[in-house]
């Protein structure tokens, strides 16, 4: 049976204020009463109800980093970089994944208030979250991640996607490439929409240059690898460079060439987004349109913890940070011999 608070008070011959004090104010009790209180609470294996007390303060010691897909490398390392500044602070990181799920995303947004999580870093799958509302009236905060806000009372941390997207088509011009083909998530999610804005920005600058797009119903290698598929069903001006949305689906692209003996970047050069870790371990090394990940969720939770210690005006703050091109071996065919 766990010991309580009042066997260690017994024991270190104290009152259970002076515990309270111990274990919430140190500084408030002597050096020689602290280490008396330690002493006991060390040989009676005392761990404190840490819920219990959250329960009476009406909120909890947690984070949460809700995302698309938690399975995904890059919301992950975008998941660590908010981690470095809740371990700071104190507070427990807790990922979730929406799963691309407008619907399981307010589920697990009415889930995380009546938790009273300390605040929200919120990938959202559509537009509108009609759970923010209701966020907003518990005084829960919210801090949109990797997606801009339009709202002066919303603080937000993106990557100018539409600049990502452009990045991608124009390396693809760049090498000689006139028919392209992008391959996208959910066009419900904005940043699918936003990075096939920019390379469709790309694209006009060219007359000689088009570019057709297939959508998908996930950001995910298998979803990549049926897009493939119908690529290489297109006999009316073949594409001969993909701009993908993120590198999940450029790997699933890369996988399905790979199945089909098409040699990448000789018949097929490929361009994926976000530059995880495995997308220069690749059989095929991935060109790729870099984000800071681990910035990404550093800012966002430091923004987040900026307002939950706001006592008066809070000023919220739009974020936007600019993507870079990685070249590797999926569009360089040189890339192996530098």
């Amino acid at each position: 049976m766990a010991a309580s608070m009042r066997e260690v008070a017994a024991l270190a011959g104290v009152s259970m204020g002076t515990i309270s004090n111990v274990l919430n104010k140190p500084d408030m009790v002597s050096a020689a009463t602290r280490e008396r209180v330690e002493a006991a609470i060390a040989q009676l294996g005392f761990v404190r109800n840490d819920a219990a007390r959250q329960l009476r303060a009406g909120q909890s010691r947690m984070l949460a980093v809700v995302v698309l897909d938690a399975r995904n490398p890059f919301f992950l390392d975008v998941a660590a970089g908010a981690e470095s500044v809740a371990d700071v602070n104190d507070l427990l990181t807790v990922i979730v994944g929406s799963g691309e799920s407008e619907e399981r995303e307010n589920r697990q947004l009415r889930l995380l208030m009546e938790q009273r999580v300390q605040g929200i870093l919120l990938s959202p799958v559509g537009e509108n979250v009609p759970m923010l509302d209701n966020l907003d009236r518990q005084g829960t905060p919210v801090v949109l991640l990797d997606r801009g806000s339009h709202a002066p009372g919303r603080s937000s941390v993106a990557v100018d996607d539409v600049l990502g997207g452009r990045l991608a088509a124009r390396h693809l011009m760049d090498l000689g490439h006139r028919t392209l083909v992008y391959v996208g998530g959910p066009d419900s999610i904005r940043q699918v929409r936003d990075r096939r804005s920019g390379a469709l920005t790309a694209v006009a600058e060219s007359a000689s240059t088009r570019m057709s797009t297939v959508w998908s119903t996930s950001l995910s290698i298998e979803a990549g690898a049926r897009a493939a598929a119908q690529i290489f069903d297109m006999t009316d001006a073949p594409p001969t460079g993909v701009v993908c949305a993120n590198d999940l689906l450029a790997l699933g692209v890369l996988q399905e060439c790979v199945h089909r003996g098409v040699r990448v970047p000789e018949e097929l050069a490929i361009v994926g987004y976000d530059d995880i870790d495995y997308a220069a371990g690749a059989a095929v090394p991935l060109t790729s349109i870099s984000q800071p990940r681990a910035e990404l969720g550093k800012a966002a939770a430091e923004l987040l913890l900026e307002q939950v210690s706001a006592s008066g005006a809070h000023e919220f703050r739009q974020l936007t940070f600019e993507p870079s091109l990685v070249v590797r071996g999926s569009t360089d065919q040189g890339w192996r011999a530098r």
